[in-house]
């Protein structure tokens, strides 16, 4: 009786973990109608060479649901073995606008590296403004993220 008991707790604790699992979906990532994410750009790029690269489509990767482009296969083999050393912050969308507690798109070219994490935002200017308090901003962004990640704004 105690061994019955004991596999039927244990069944319900792996089935309950196994919805939880299912019941959090992915954080949401900057991609378009294409589920190309981050316009294409190549995220390896900014770490390695210091610049925004354009992803080509001969080197892709699929990660939480969207198509990851890169310059070259090193850069997909390197993002494909560890993804969230190379993700921009905040699912790619602008560190700035997030920071405020909405999502907004991209200018690759407005890009930061901060603490080995890489910050774009909507454009050169606003990433001016979003310098002028990184620390402040980015813990901001932080705080807002988790609830932006899962809405669909």
């Amino acid at each position: 009786m105690t061994a019955i008991l004991a596999r039927t707790a244990l069944a319900a604790v792996a089935l309950t973990a196994t919805l939880s699992a299912q019941a959090s979906p992915a954080p949401r990532i900057n991609k378009d109608r294409t589920l190309v994410a981050l316009r294409g750009y190549d995220v390896v790029a900014y770490f390695t060479d210091a610049k925004p690269v354009a992803g080509r489509a001969e080197f892709e990767h699929r990660w939480q649901g969207a198509r990851w482009r890169f310059d070259t296969a090193e850069h997909r083999d390197l993002f494909a073995a560890a993804p969230e050393k190379y993700a921009p912050q905040y699912g790619g969308f602008c560190a700035w606008a997030v920071s405020r507690n909405y999502t907004a798109p991209i200018d690759p070219k407005a890009w930061t590296i901060v603490n080995g994490r890489l910050y774009l935002n909507y454009s050169l200017d606003v990433q001016d403004t979003w310098s002028q308090d990184r620390t402040g901003n980015i813990a901001k962004a932080d705080a807002n993220w988790p609830a932006l990640s899962h809405t669909t704004k």
